[in-house]
């Protein structure tokens, strides 16, 4: 009997632990709204967002008559209370050489010297951008002038950074060929004290066309990066080593239309994915009409969380995630071209 019973228990607990482990996550408490409506341009998109002070964010994007429009500047705006300021216009088009450069894919991020940085390209195109930042001191009361990345440095690409240990801050990055469009991804370590930059090889033997990188923190010194593809598939990297090198890449069953993702660490056992999940299309902007947040225990194996726009036509595209003080989760997108949306949840866990 005291056998039967101390099995029962074991049966119990085995069962508990597996019911645990293979539970499903639901987003609850969804709430959604425009940054602006009407918004301030004809066209928005490429979005980042930061929590800037606690539970309150700044967004950033680039706008103007459409992308790579000689008028596409950088607009931002700040939320607090459920609410989204008026946006203003924080970086205006670069005149150089008698020509006007539009700017592209701003990425905000904040470190723990409490430097609010932005960084973002100007250029013709993705092929020939550069890359800049400005520094803000005081949360985005007032920024520093601009300073143009080293040669050869671009900056995080799209996504938010990860800072790896005090002062080091590490950006996904990517390059699109002028002559071949081939697209190779690689990370650049940006050290505060020295305000220097370092370029660090991603491994790519199976020749992947990779772009835009995010990162997810797994412990210790992994970090896995998560790459958008031409090959309807998600690629990942792995480091062991806090990004000082990357090894095993290679394809993930997750399907990407070729658009941008962005992905989040909540704790070493759950992950968040925004993608969106159709295979390519004819044209660029087929697959982008639905957009999803997917979860991981591991980062390999994905299932949906729930849908964040599905529609049989429309562009949502180009998210942004991060997580609140109050343990919200936030995401930015562009709707259609037109509209920057933000939708925010919580994860019953």
């Amino acid at each position: 009997m005291i056998l039967k019973t101390k099995y029962t228990k074991a049966v119990l607990l085995v069962a508990f632990l597996f019911s645990i482990a293979t539970k499903a996550q639901k987003a609850v408490n969804i709430e959604s709204s425009y940054i602006a409506d009407p918004p301030v341009t004809t066209n928005s998109h490429a979005s980042t967002l930061v929590e800037y002070k606690p539970n309150e964010i700044l967004a950033a994007w680039f706008g103007g008559k459409y992308e790579g429009a000689k008028d596409v500047g950088i607009y931002i705006s700040a939320y607090k209370d459920k609410k989204w300021s008026a946006p203003k216009e924080l970086i205006q088009p670069l005149i150089k050489n008698g020509d006007t450069l539009p700017c592209w894919n701003p990425v905000l991020f904040k470190s723990k010297s409490q430097n609010l940085y932005l960084f973002y390209k100007i250029g013709k195109n993705p092929r020939e951008w550069f890359g800049a930042m400005i520094v803000s001191k005081d949360n985005g009361t007032t920024w520093g002038e601009p300073k143009y990345l080293p040669d050869g440095i671009l900056g995080p690409i799209r996504n938010k950074p990860i800072e790896t240990t005090p002062g080091v801050i590490l950006c996904g990055s990517s390059t699109e060929s002028v002559n071949t469009d081939e697209w190779r991804v690689h990370v650049e370590e940006y050290t505060e004290a020295t305000d220097s930059w370092k370029k660090i090889k991603v491994e790519n033997n199976q020749n992947f066309d990779v772009i835009q990188p995010t990162f997810l923190v797994h412990g210790g010194s992994d970090i896995q990066m998560l790459s958008r593809s031409k090959h309807n598939r998600v690629v990942s990297s792995w480091s062991g080593d806090n990004g000082k090198s990357w090894i095993r890449t290679s394809k993930i069953n997750v399907i990407n239309s070729n658009s941008g993702i962005d992905a989040l660490t909540i704790n070493k056992n759950l992950y968040l994915l925004v993608n969106n999940p159709l295979p390519i299309g004819k044209d660029w902007f087929n697959g982008r009409n639905i957009l999803d947040v997917e979860y991981s225990k591991d980062g390999l194996i994905w299932s949906k969380l729930f849908d964040l726009e599905k529609e049989e036509k429309g562009e949502f595209s180009y998210p942004a995630i991060i997580q609140t003080t109050d343990k919200r989760i936030h995401v930015l997108y562009t709707y259609d071209r037109k509209y920057i949306k933000h939708t925010s949840f919580e994860i019953s866990l």
